[in-house]
C-alpha cells in the first residue's frame, strides 16, 4: 500500500508538471501572439498615419503663404469669423467672401497668393483672405478625415508641449456647441496633453518624423509641420483602436485555447510512456540514494542498484550512483583529514595574530600622566598577520621615540621578520642612540643574518618633549605629514635612505623639525596611499591630505578614525590588498 501511494504521488506530480507546462506555454503563446498582433496593428497604424500626415502637409503647403496663414490664424484667432458647419461651395458665406476679396483686388488669386501679394492687401482684406483660406483648408481636412475614416485630424500649435492650441480640427457636419464642433475643437481652443503626447511631439520635433502616442483606447500621431516665432506647429491624428484590438484579442484567445487543448492531450500520452520507462526505475534509484544518505551503507545500496535493469540512461545512472557512493566514502575520509589540518592551521594563525598584536602598544591613552603630548596608532593587516608595525616609548623622561615600518611581503614570513625588526629597533633606540645611528645599527644586525633577503622600510623620530625638537631619519619609508599650529596638513619631503636589510654598511641622514604647541605629526605605511578601489584607482597622498584637512582640530585618535573611514569609503567593496598602519602624535608643549 505504501509503495503504491508513493508511485501515484510521483506520477501525480509529473502530471501536474505537464498540465502547468501546457498552461504556461499557452499563456506565453497567448501573450506573445497578442504582442505581435498589437505590434502589427501599431506598425500599420503608424504607416497609415504617415501617409495621412504627408497628404495633410501637402494640402497645407498648396498655399504658398501657408506660414503667414498659420501665424495669422494663431495671432488673430479671436477676430476671425469662420464658417464650420457646411461643405464650402456656391451660396456659402465663404464663396461670397471670395467674390468680395477678388472684386476689391482684381488679379488676385487667393489660392496661389504669395506673402508679398498678401502684404499689399489692406488689413481688412488680409483678414478676409485668412478666413477664406481657413475655410478652404478645413474643407480639405474634412475630406481627408472622411476618406481614411480616422477619429481626429487637427493642426495644433505649442510652445512648451504641455498644452496645445488648436488652429484647425476636421469635423463632421453637425451643430456647434460652445468651443466644440461635434467632438472637434474650433480655432483658438486650448487643451492640456498627456505625457505620451508630450513625448511624441518632442520626438517628432527632434527627428523630423512622425511618432505615435498611446492615449488609452486612442492612439495619437504627431508630425512636425513648421515653426514660427518659436511656436511649433504639428499635424495631429487620432484613431480609436478599441474595436480592432478587441477583435485581435478574441481571435488570439480562441487560437491559443485550441493549441493548449491539443498540447494537454499530447502530454497525457507522453505521461504514460514516461511513467513506464522512466519514473518507475527512477523511483528505485531515488530510494537507494536516500538510503545511502541516511545510512552511508554503500555496500547495500550498490547491491540494490545493480538489480535495477534498464537499457537506457536510468541503467547508466544506477551504475554512476554506485561509483559515486564508493567515491564519496573516500572523499569523506579525506575531508575529515583536511578539516582537522585546516582547524589546526586556523588555530595557529589566530594565536600568531594575538602574539603579533600583543607586541604592539595598544593601550590608549598610552601616557595618561603626560600632558606634553597625545599619541594614537592603529594597524590593520591584510591577512591574519601582517608585516606592518609601529612602536612608541619614552627613551627617558624628556624624549619620546616613535617609529612606523613596513616589511616586504605578507603573511607569516613578514610577521616573523616584523617581530625581529621591531625588537632590534627598540633595543637600539633604548640605548640612547640618534635616529640615524639606530637605523644604521639595525641594518647591520639584520643584514648579518638575512638569508630570506627580506627588507623593511622605517621612519623613526625622537621628540624632545621640553622643546618640541624632533630629530628623524627615513629608511625608504613614505613621507611623513605635519600640521603646524594654525596651519594645514602638508607632506615633509625628507631624504630617504636605503631600506633596512637591503645592503650592509648603509648610513642614514637625520633632519630636524620644530613642533610648536598645537602641532601634529602623522605617519603611515604605503597601504594607505596605495589603497585601491574596484577600478584600481589608488587613494594617493592628495586624497590623504584632503581627508586630514577635513578634521584639522581632531585628536590623534579621531584623526586616525577619520582616515580609516575615508579609505573605507574610497575602497568600497574592493578587497584590502596591503596592511594599513597609521600613527599620529599631537604636541602640546609644557604648560
Amino acid at each position: 500500500m505504501v509503495k503504491a501511494k508513493r508511485e501515484s504521488g510521483i506520477i501525480a506530480q509529473v502530471a501536474a508538471f505537464f498540465v502547468v507546462s501546457a498552461l504556461l506555454t499557452g499563456a506565453l503563446t497567448y501573450f506573445s501572439q497578442l504582442a505581435l498582433s498589437d505590434e502589427y496593428v501599431t506598425r500599420e497604424t503608424e504607416r497609415l498615419a504617415q501617409q495621412i500626415a504627408t497628404e495633410t502637409i501637402a494640402a497645407v503647403k498648396e498655399y504658398p503663404a501657408y506660414e503667414w496663414l498659420l501665424r495669422y490664424w494663431y495671432s488673430h484667432s479671436d477676430e476671425l469669423s469662420i464658417e464650420y458647419d457646411v461643405d464650402f461651395g456656391p451660396g456659402t458665406r465663404t464663396e461670397e467672401k471670395t467674390r468680395l476679396l477678388i472684386s476689391r483686388n482684381p488679379g488676385l488669386n487667393p489660392r496661389y497668393a504669395t506673402v508679398m501679394d498678401i502684404r499689399e492687401l489692406s488689413n481688412a482684406d488680409q483678414r478676409l483672405y485668412a478666413e477664406i483660406t481657413y475655410s478652404w483648408l478645413l474643407t480639405r481636412l474634412n475630406q481627408i478625415k472622411r476618406a481614411y475614416g480616422m477619429d481626429f485630424l487637427f493642426i495644433v500649435v505649442t510652445d512648451d508641449y504641455d498644452s496645445q492650441f488648436f488652429l484647425m480640427s476636421a469635423a463632421e457636419p453637425g451643430a456647434v456647441r460652445g468651443n466644440v464642433y461635434g467632438q472637434y475643437y474650433l480655432l483658438g481652443t486650448t487643451s492640456s496633453v498627456g505625457e505620451d503626447q508630450v513625448e511624441a511631439m518632442r520626438a517628432a520635433r527632434q527627428e523630423r518624423d512622425g511618432h505615435l502616442a498611446d492615449a488609452g483606447q486612442y492612439v495619437d500621431y504627431y508630425r512636425s509641420l513648421c515653426t514660427f516665432d518659436r511656436h511649433m506647429v504639428f499635424i495631429g491624428l487620432t484613431y480609436d483602436q478599441s474595436d480592432l484590438l478587441a477583435d485581435v484579442q478574441s481571435q488570439t484567445y480562441r487560437e491559443t485555447a485550441l493549441a493548449v487543448g491539443f498540447q494537454v492531450m499530447l502530454s497525457a500520452f507522453c505521461l504514460g510512456l514516461l511513467y513506464a520507462f522512466v519514473l518507475r526505475p527512477l523511483r528505485g534509484v531515488q530510494r537507494n540514494i536516500r538510503l545511502y544518505t541516511e545510512t552511508k551503507d554503500s555496500e547495500t545500496v550498490s547491491r540494490n542498484l545493480a538489480a535495477i535493469k534498464s537499457n537506457n540512461e536510468i541503467g547508466r545512472l544506477s551504475e554512476d550512483v554506485i561509483e559515486l557512493a564508493q567515491e564519496i566514502d573516500g572523499f569523506v575520509l579525506e575531508i575529515q583529514t583536511v578539516s582537522m589540518e585546516r582547524q589546526r592551521i586556523s588555530t595557529e594563525m589566530s594565536l600568531a595574530s594575538r602574539i603579533q598584536l600583543g607586541m604592539l602598544p595598544i593601550t590608549f591613552p598610552a601616557f595618561p600622566d603626560r600632558a606634553e603630548f597625545d599619541i594614537f596608532a592603529s594597524m590593520d593587516p591584510a591577512r591574519e598577520v601582517g608585516g606592518d608595525f609601529y612602536d612608541f616609548f619614552l627613551v627617558d623622561n624628556d624624549h619620546l621615540c616613535m617609529l612606523i615600518a613596513d616589511v616586504s611581503g605578507k603573511g607569516i614570513p613578514a610577521a616573523l621578520f616584523m617581530m625581529a625588526s621591531k625588537i632590534i629597533l627598540a633595543n637600539n633606540a633604548k640605548m640612547g642612540k640618534s635616529p640615524a645611528q639606530i637605523l644604521a645599527d639595525t641594518n647591520t644586525s639584520i643584514c648579518s643574518n638575512n638569508d630570506a633577503e627580506m627588507f623593511v622600510t622605517v621612519w623613526l623620530g625622537i621628540l624632545e618633549l621640553s622643546t618640541g625638537r624632533l630629530v628623524a631619519a627615513n629608511a625608504g619609508h613614505e613621507y611623513p605629514t605635519i600640521k603646524h599650529a594654525g596651519g594645514s596638513w602638508e607632506l615633509v619631503h625628507d631624504k630617504h635612505g636605503f631600506v633596512i636589510g637591503g645592503m650592509d654598511g648603509m648610513r642614514y641622514k637625520e633632519y630636524e623639525l620644530m613642533l610648536e604647541p598645537g602641532a601634529k605629526l602623522f605617519v603611515y605605511t604605503d597601504g594607505l596611499a596605495e589603497a585601491s578601489d574596484a577600478e584600481e584607482n589608488m587613494y594617493g597622498t592628495d586624497r590623504m591630505l584632503a581627508a586630514l584637512n577635513e578634521v584639522p582640530d581632531a585628536t590623534p585618535e579621531e584623526t586616525i578614525e577619520h582616515m580609516r573611514e575615508s579609505v573605507d569609503a574610497f575602497v568600497g567593496g574592493a578587497e584590502q590588498f596591503d596592511d594599513l598602519t597609521m600613527l599620529c602624535v599631537s604636541y602640546r608643549g609644557i604648560a
